[in-house]
């Protein structure tokens, strides 16, 4: 299976909402973080032969149709030569609004990237944190970094082959629908990673990878359930 859609937007830009949208639309499964963490013993070994310049991305993303978030984001570049028929979606947001998010999530000391891949992912973790070193925690860096992330995106991708996604802003279905030449379903978009929502925080996790795995795969599940349930009372 080749890839359809690329996610090129960074972590905490509505990337797990895009997720389990693409999925929704008939797109097929989508990579994730969270994906990753669920099946953290067969990826961890692949994604490390991709920082070593080794990558098989037909291995890594066997049984996926599509892909947001870290780690695949990092590799925007390279997938969409690999995968020259996918299309390219960036989510994006305020940037400070952005920095706000990843300071209080993902790359603070609680809901972070190494602990939802373990002990045994410290490698790849340190990988995805590569371009910021000690100056994550710093505002006007930061935002500085996620301007020219989404700039990058937008310069190097063809227009017709992109589809740039406001987080903030977009909450429906229609120009992502349009954008894949789907039908427009009946359900609300979700919307699973506003601040609090979607979140698992390192307390949560355990530290044996196939109880991560567990842990997560059930998560997931959960979380696409509850995403287009409808609202109580109805």
């Amino acid at each position: 299976m080749s890839l359809r859609v690329i996610g090129a937007g960074l972590g905490r830009t509505g990337t797990l909402s895009l997720k389990l949208a693409l999925e929704r639309l008939g797109v097929g499964r989508c990579y994730h973080a969270m994906e990753l963490a669920a099946n953290l013993r067969q990826a961890l070994p692949l994604w490390d032969a991709a920082i070593d310049g080794r990558p098989d991305w037909d291995a890594l993303f066997a049984g996926y149709a599509a892909t947001t978030d870290y780690p695949g984001c990092c590799f925007w570049r390279q997938l969409a030569v690999h995968f020259p028929q996918a299309k390219v979606i960036l989510t994006v947001r305020d940037p400070d609004a952005w920095f706000d998010s990843v300071h209080a999530t993902i790359f603070s000391g609680d809901g972070s990237l190494p602990s939802l891949f373990g002990n045994q992912g410290q490698r790849l973790s340190r990988f995805l944190r590569r371009d910021l070193g000690e100056r994550i925690g710093e505002r006007a860096f930061m935002t500085d970094y996620f301007r020219r992330w989404n700039q990058a995106v937008i310069a190097h991708v063809p227009a017709q082959r992109l589809l740039v996604l406001d987080a903030d802003t977009e909450t429906g279905w229609e120009r992502l629908c349009a954008f894949l030449d789907v039908p427009v379903p009946a359900s609300p978009y979700p919307r699973v990673h506003a601040r609090g929502a979607g979140n698992v925080p390192a307390r949560a996790l355990p530290t044996e990878p196939a109880l991560i795995e567990q842990r997560m795969r059930a998560y997931l599940d959960r979380l696409a359930e509850a995403a287009f349930a409808p609202p109580s009372g109805e």
